[in-house]
């Protein structure tokens, strides 16, 4: 009989929180992934913590919901207080978090798409 293998992934560390300054009520994610519409998260994600081991870790902030609009790409790990107006005067709808380091031509193909790369989990 075939045991199968569970791997955990621990980084990146995206915690979000529902309001500004890491207050109120808060969600931790592990791992690759893409939060499609950040209202749909604790009825809105309005600051969040985002930490990695490596430099390498790419956390991409969206205008629009489903990882469309403009966006705004960030290395390493990063606190950010109020998500209101972040990105040229907008507010952040969508976001993706990766251990990897998104290229701007991948960016712009999930942009593009919607699809995630393979490995990714949507929210």
């Amino acid at each position: 009989m075939k045991k199968e293998a569970q791997i955990s992934q621990t980084y990146p560390r995206l915690t979000v929180y529902s309001e500004e300054n890491f207050l109120g009520r808060s969600r931790i994610y592990t791992g690759n992934l893409g939060i499609r519409n950040t209202d749909s998260i604790l009825d809105g994600i309005e600051s969040l913590r985002f930490f990695s081991t490596s430099s390498n870790a790419t956390l991409v902030l969206f205008t629009r919901t489903r990882f469309r609009g403009n966006f705004r790409v960030l290395r390493g790990s990063r606190n950010i207080r109020d998500l209101d107006d972040y990105i040229n005067s907008n507010d952040v709808e969508s976001i993706l978090s990766t251990n990897q380091r998104l290229t701007l031509s991948q960016i712009r193909n999930i942009r593009d798409t919607g699809n995630l790369p393979a490995g990714y989990r949507l929210i």
